[in-house]
């Protein structure tokens, strides 16, 4: 929790333009916000999100402390006994922004305020507005182009801290030890009879054997390599990305996956699920190459092309362990939910046979 005596709020209502006007102050903002409106953006199921709209005593002295006109804020969703199964993931985006997200040079929103509860089920982050940003169409995929400037974005993430054993001490930073990578392996297995039954019917007909071996594999995968280390998304993706209408500036957002772990899992995680199939076989040696180029750029100097291949081979297996939990646990699921998963396990389970992570073990 921040040292702030502001109340964290759980509903939009309770940001008032008192409440704005002193988390602002925290970042440094004195000019008073004098109204405010707000509107629901987004269809995030783990937290909802408002853009607001600001209005200050003094515009120009507002403008002047580069005062945000609008800004996303970020809060908790749910009953208390769904919040309190998600709560660390609450607490691992509210830590990012506080404790992290300064040292790193991933592109994400400026965090102008943030506090959570002792118990985790509820929270405030007030986040810069990206708009016109818009966020990726997992259905629809990435171009060569989008994906290029995302892994390039994903190198800022790992490059900064790749291997800084400082990460190691911080409490809150998950990194998976035996009884829980066999845990998950469980958890995988038993999950995978009820993702069948669901999307079965949408999958290539050697998925379901693909998807049948994972689980056997999940325990050594979740521990390989672990002097290789760094800050992971877990979810990156184009729905958790914001594309500018031009340039290079993609933004990540979503930080309640964060872990510590091997970063080709971002990386095959990412190529894997958010290219066609056919597209990312011809293009993933010039992306992965593209993401170690950026690598060396934030001084990681002891980490080669084909250890960075080998990693991204191994990488590509997040895509059936994020998607079938994801797909299995998720709260109302829907059609456009249901195609975006069904485009997440046809392509990373191709990229699983393509890639054989599993022989690199």
């Amino acid at each position: 929790m921040t040292d702030s005596p502001l109340t964290v709020c759980d509903s939009p209502e309770e940001l008032t333009p008192g409440w704005l006007s002193a988390a602002l102050a925290t970042a440094g903002i004195t000019t008073a916000v004098t109204a405010s409106r707000f509107e629901r953006v987004g269809t995030g199921q783990m937290g909802t999100s408002y853009r607001f709209w600001l209005e200050y005593a003094d515009p120009t002295a507002a403008a002047a402390e580069g005062a945000p006109a609008t800004l996303v804020a970020k809060m908790a969703a749910g009953d208390p006994a769904t919040r309190a199964v998600i709560g660390d993931g609450y607490r691992n985006e509210v830590s990012f922004y506080q404790e992290l997200a300064h040292t790193l040079a991933v592109r994400t929103p400026k965090c102008w305020y943030a506090d959570i509860t002792d118990d985790n089920t509820c929270f405030v982050l007030l986040l810069d507005d990206l708009a016109p940003a818009t966020p990726g169409d997992q259905v629809r995929g990435c171009s060569v182009e989008e994906a290029t400037h995302a892994v390039v974005n994903l190198a800022g993430l790992h490059g900064p801290r790749w291997r800084d054993e400082a990460l190691l001490e911080l409490p809150w930073l998950s990194r998976h030890e035996r009884e829980g990578a066999e845990f998950y392996a469980q958890v995988l297995a038993g999950a995978i009879p009820t993702f069948l039954e669901r999307f079965g019917d949408r999958m290539a007909p050697d998925d379901p054997a693909t998807l049948g071996e994972v689980p056997d594999h999940l325990a050594d995968w979740l521990l390989t390599r672990p002097e290789r280390f760094a800050v992971i998304h877990g979810d990156y993706r184009p729905d958790n990305l914001m594309f500018p209408a031009h340039g290079p500036g993609v933004s990540a957002v979503d930080w309640q996956t964060l872990a510590l772990g091997l970063p080709g899992r971002d990386v095959g995680y990412f190529l894997a699920t958010s290219l066609d199939v056919a597209v990312r076989r011809e293009h993933e040696r010039a992306l992965v190459g593209a993401y170690h180029e950026a690598l060396l750029a934030h001084g990681v100097d002891d980490f080669g092309p084909e250890e960075c291949f080998e990693d991204y081979r191994l990488g590509v297996v997040q895509g059936p362990l994020i998607t079938v939990l994801g797909a299995v646990y998720a709260t109302d699921p829907t059609d456009a939910s249901d195609a975006m998963f069904t485009a997440m396990i046809t392509r990373s389970l191709a990229a699983i046979r393509d890639l054989r992570p599993f022989e690199l073990l």
